[in-house]
């Protein structure tokens, strides 16, 4: 056999007719069942992206922009519609597990396609340890409300604290114990089965919706129109400002992308979920928005913690919104852990059914469907960052991967449509190239906002991830076995 060039390994792409054939074909307990519906499917974009954000980023966001945060939240909405769009064409083509990973190898080569999904890595697995430090506030928060009771603080934050790029032990905790439990609950539903883990997701994610929906209808009945004067009093550079954070809310219409080997009639179903999933995730942000706005005055909100809550407990006078919303909370994070954790095991179930990670990855259970080893493992390294490490070290590293993987999608779309232009396609990008352009434009001077620490921390990780290629997975590779360059 001919020695295979480091050139040639770098850049040697995965057919689109191999992906569909592995997606479609048992191979030796390395498939997994398709038994998610469409509708379960739009819950998993709702459940991963809308989280606490829309909770606290009033209160962020309205000082910026002021009632004008409208227009904000409109231009964050077309902004990740532009992504999400290249996410569905993309989808439609290549309907498998492992998202972007998956795009970029099937487009850009075996490389690129390795260094996104080490971005994904990052991207999932600390965003769900980021996530799990929150609920365990919320749920010391809830548990409050309800009993009055204090849980220990021993129990409830890291014992690690980061002073600029150290991090030492000095913090006011020994583990955040909630956190953990958390991740392991998830992982155990995880592995009882795509479809038991679809319909939990599913319910937890029509509870927020209703919690959402309740805060509308109250909020609505104490609207008063001088509560919008003055409606811009920063202008258009506040309006701009306030967009930039408020995308960040958006992040998480990616993770539908992972399922792609798990869902019915995916070239159908997996872009029509990424639509409904962004109308429904920007309306009720816009709703909330201006339920919000029209109840409370502008210069309240500054500051101001629980918004939510207290705005409907001014309306009504009473505690009990305090401790519906705080529910809510809980019940969101916990749905778009769920969700963001199976995010991560399907991208790895993607390497490695590909040759980069080791067949114990890709080994279902034949009696679940799921990869239950490739889970626990995940479980394991989540909960371990979620209980010793502080969050605010966590929440920074997310963007980079967020940002790389959805500059990949939109750049392979272009890709596919010179180099492939009859293959079939569920969906097409409506005024190419100007949109997959405007997407890469966005998602690159997002990235170049982002602090330099988040750009060091990146580049070890990506240094590491290298490494491995080189030692493992270029050699394992299904593609250097078949020998195509």
């Amino acid at each position: 056999m001919t020695q295979t060039s480091l050139g040639q390994r770098l850049l040697r792409k995965k057919p689109i007719d191999t992906y569909v054939s592995d997606s479609a074909t048992p191979d030796d307990g390395h498939s997994l069942g398709r038994s998610i519906t469409l509708f379960q499917l739009t819950m998993f974009g709702v459940g991963a992206t809308i989280g606490t954000g829309i909770f606290f980023v009033l209160s962020e966001q309205v000082p910026v922009a002021g009632p004008a945060v409208l227009f904000s939240f409109l231009i964050a909405g077309i902004a990740a519609g532009l992504t999400a769009l290249c996410y569905a064409e993309m989808s439609s083509m290549i309907p498998v597990s492992g998202s972007s990973y998956s795009y970029a190898y099937a487009t850009l080569g075996e490389g690129v396609a390795f260094l996104v999904a080490a971005c994904l890595i990052m991207e999932y697995g600390i965003s769900a340890a980021a996530v799990s430090v929150g609920w365990s506030e919320y749920l010391h928060n809830l548990i409050w409300n309800v009993t009055g009771l204090e849980l220990p603080r021993a129990l409830l934050s890291a014992p690690l604290v980061a002073e600029g790029y150290a991090l030492h032990f000095g913090g006011d905790g020994l583990i955040n114990l909630p956190a953990a439990c958390l991740v392991f609950l998830c992982c155990l539903l995880l592995t009882r089965g795509s479809r038991e883990s679809a319909r939990a997701n599913a319910i937890m994610v029509c509870v927020k919706l209703g919690v959402l929906a309740m805060f509308i209808i109250i909020a609505l009945t104490a609207f008063n129109s001088d509560n919008m004067t003055p409606f811009a009093p920063n202008g258009f550079t506040g309006v701009s400002m306030a967009a930039g954070s408020i995308f960040f809310t958006f992040i998480g219409l990616d993770a539908v992308s992972t399922a792609g080997d798990e869902v019915e009639n995916p070239r159908r179903n997996l872009p029509l979920a990424i639509g409904l999933a962004l109308v429904i995730v920007a309306g009720f942000y816009i709703l909330v928005a201006f339920a919000a706005l029209g109840a409370q005055a502008q210069a309240d909100f500054e500051g101001q913690e629980a918004g939510l809550a207290t705005i409907l407990q001014n309306i009504t006078g009473s505690r009990w919104p305090a401790i519906v919303l705080a529910a809510g909370a809980v019940i969101s994070v916990l749905s778009v852990t769920l969700v963001v954790l199976y995010g991560q095991t399907r991208i790895l179930f993607a390497m490695s059914r590909d040759g980069m990670l080791p067949p114990v990855f890709s080994k279902v259970n034949p009696h679940t469907m799921t990869p239950t080893v490739n889970t626990f493992v995940v479980a394991c390294c989540v909960a371990a960052i979620a209980a010793f490490l502080p969050s605010d070290v966590l929440w920074d590293l997310t963007s980079m991967g967020t940002l790389v993987a959805f500059t990949v999608v939109s750049i392979g779309v272009i890709v596919l449509r010179y180099t492939r232009p009859d293959a079939p396609r569920g969906f097409k990008v409506p005024l190419f190239p100007l949109l997959p352009i405007l997407s890469i434009i966005m998602c690159l001077y997002l990235i170049s906002s982002l602090s330099l620490i988040v750009f060091k921390i990146t580049a070890i990780w990506a240094i590491i991830a290298g490494t491995f290629y080189f030692v493992y997975s270029a050699r394992h590779s299904r593609l250097e076995k078949r020998g195509d360059a």
